[in-house]
């Protein structure tokens, strides 16, 4: 039975999947290099709970709770004593190789490991272990504790056991679980980030406005935000990474990202994390 879990990067996503693990009564420990990162990721932890509170979603006594229930570390061998451990950090192939080798080595010998990557193939991740069968991508979406699927994605050698036991803790988090064959892209990024990259394509192209092609989307087709401001939301950076992931993959043309978002990229406009990206913020 998983009781302990380890999450690996304590930025956004790290920070929102070890809030929903404690929420559940699971310890957490929550990993990252850098200390500040660390105590920022606790500072959001604690406000997203009370904003719950103040949604009626939980009741305020849950707040301590929680909180007590993640203990922050720069240390990682503290990792070793989790039961499945799930890595958060940048999407960076090279650096999630490196993790998984340096998990595998630590942590013990029945414990799974997954990526919270959103593109890059679990396969090609596992082969940094040697424990391939207990490798599975554990997509979550952003912001995580209000957005309720999680995409699974079995990698070549991910056992049944391995899946089985995922899909429970997923079921425990009250979330829905959309399974994914280990394909570039996966499901919701495979669809999506082509979606994405042709409405940047429109605006390049001069087929209307930023503010019109989101308006166009958003009214015209029931979204809750427009295209443009949702890969600014993303981060104008992972929008491209996740592009040449899958026209590296394919190798099919219709992938290709909009030259603008590599210009826009290349200039340090990443959207909202950067204050500027489509629109200002």
């Amino acid at each position: 039975m998983v009781q302990k879990i380890g999450v690996l990067g304590a930025g956004q996503m790290g920070s929102g999947i070890a809030h929903v693990f404690a929420l559940k009564g699971f310890e957490v420990t929550l990993y990252d290099i850098a200390p500040a990162q660390l105590e920022q990721a606790r500072s959001a932890i604690g406000q997203n709970l009370e904003r719950q509170v103040k949604k009626g979603a939980i009741p305020q006594s849950l707040v301590p709770e929680t909180l007590q229930r993640i203990a922050t570390t720069q240390d990682f061998s503290v990792l070793a004593g989790c039961d499945f451990c799930i890595e958060a950090v940048t999407e960076n192939e090279p650096l999630k190789l490196e993790i998984f080798a340096k998990l595998d080595a630590v942590v013990q010998p029945g414990a799974i490991l997954a990526s919270n990557t959103s593109s890059i193939p679990i396969t090609k991740i596992a082969s940094a272990t040697r424990r391939p069968e207990q490798v599975i991508g554990m997509h979550f979406m952003n912001p995580v504790p209000v957005m309720t699927l999680v995409e699974v994605i079995r990698g070549h050698a991910t056992s049944d056991a391995t899946f089985e036991v995922t899909r429970e803790l997923v079921g425990k988090l009250d979330k829905e679980l959309a399974l994914s064959q280990d394909y570039p892209g996966f499901i919701v990024n495979r669809v999506l980030i082509p979606m994405l990259n042709e409405a940047i394509f429109a605006l390049y192209e001069g087929v209307a406005s930023a503010e019109d092609i989101d308006r166009g989307m958003k009214l015209g087709t029931n979204q809750p935000m427009g295209p443009l401001t949702l890969a600014d939301f993303i981060g104008l950076d992972t929008v491209l990474a996740i592009a040449n992931v899958l026209y590296d993959g394919f190798k099919d043309p219709k992938y290709r990202p909009c030259t603008l978002l590599v210009k826009m990229v290349n200039a340090g406009h990443l959207g909202k994390k950067s204050g500027k990206g489509f629109f200002s913020y």
